[in-house]
């Protein structure tokens, strides 16, 4: 039996992603040409390999063995067809990146700029997620998070600034109608505009201020999934529809320019950077480790 390894890379692009259109985007091949890709393979072996519904893909039990044994065996051989970017005057390739809205915002824009300069020819896929996820099984080849939140036996480097502080702001048209917080348990008894992740949970805003940590849980007008939609969380509070408890660097263009006005900020909690971390293995794809090498060169 004959089956093209492009099939099989296509079965583990969309078993990984968890449907097609996440594994188009992330592979670069058309949906329906990943499906054209699986439904040959399933024909030639003669099993289905995948659950399809439609809001989700999945493996089945033969499709779930299958990646078991195919994942490292395609991860070899993309490592030996890297070995070839060592015979070329500058590394080529695709670099895939796993962030956070955050990092995408404000960590990511000055480094890639320089980067994607000095490597005209890598490419750099970067997949914004605010939830905790295995970046080798979601096929990327790096992410970024904060310390509390890195996989185990990864390599870490800091990227990006090293200190960072949570902003709360507001616009003058609210603070005019409601009067300014003078302490964070005020926010109780204000609008404030929400952040929830993927789970459903959403996280309490935390402040600090000579040692006293203070969690609040206030209510308000809107609720945004993290990540995305945090743009809106932010044009809302320009429009007065609320107070807003968000990453300093989203925020300071809006601080400068007086769309917002700062409050609270004696109890803005600082907090330690993000990093980089990638799996800790011999050879690095050639793009991974030129972005590596970079980011050390580049340290903040």
């Amino acid at each position: 039996m004959t089956v093209e390894i492009s099939d099989l890379a296509a079965f583990v692009a969309v078993a990984r992603a968890g449907g097609f259109r996440d594994a188009a985007r992330v592979s670069g091949v058309s949906a329906s040409g990943l499906s054209v890709a699986v439904r040959r393979l399933e024909a030639k072996l003669g099993v289905r390999l995948l659950n399809r519904t439609t809001r989700s893909v999945a493996p089945t039990e033969a499709g779930s063995r299958l990646i078991e044994r195919l994942a490292p065996a395609l991860a070899e051989m993309e490592a030996a067809l890297d070995v070839l970017n060592g015979f070329r005057d500058r590394p080529a390739g695709t670099l895939k990146l796993n962030v956070p809205a955050s990092a995408a915002s404000i960590v990511l824009p000055p480094i890639l700029a320089g980067f994607l300069k000095a490597y005209p020819d890598i490419r750099v896929d970067v997949i914004v997620e605010d939830s905790f996820v295995d970046v080798l099984s979601a096929g990327c080849d790096a992410g970024i998070r904060y310390d509390e939140r890195l996989e185990q036996d990864m390599i870490a480097i800091p990227i990006g600034p090293r200190v960072q502080r949570f902003a709360t702001a507001a616009a003058p048209s609210y603070l005019a109608a409601h009067g300014r917080p003078e302490h964070p348990r005020d926010l109780l008894s204000h609008a404030c505009l929400r952040g929830q992740f993927a789970s459903g949970a959403m996280p309490t805003w935390e402040f600090e201020r000579e040692g006293e940590v203070i969690h609040i849980d206030p209510s308000g007008p809107l609720i945004v999934r993290l990540g995305a939609a945090v743009n809106l969380k932010v044009e809302m509070a320009i429009a007065g529809l609320g107070i807003i408890h968000l990453f300093e660097g989203m925020l300071r263009p809006h601080l400068d320019s007086g769309a917002l006005e700062p409050i609270l900020e004696p109890w803005w909690q600082n907090f330690s950077g993000p990093f980089l971390y990638y799996p800790g293995r011999r050879h690095l794809p050639a793009p991974l480790r030129a972005f590596v090498d970079f980011v050390k060169e580049h340290a903040a």
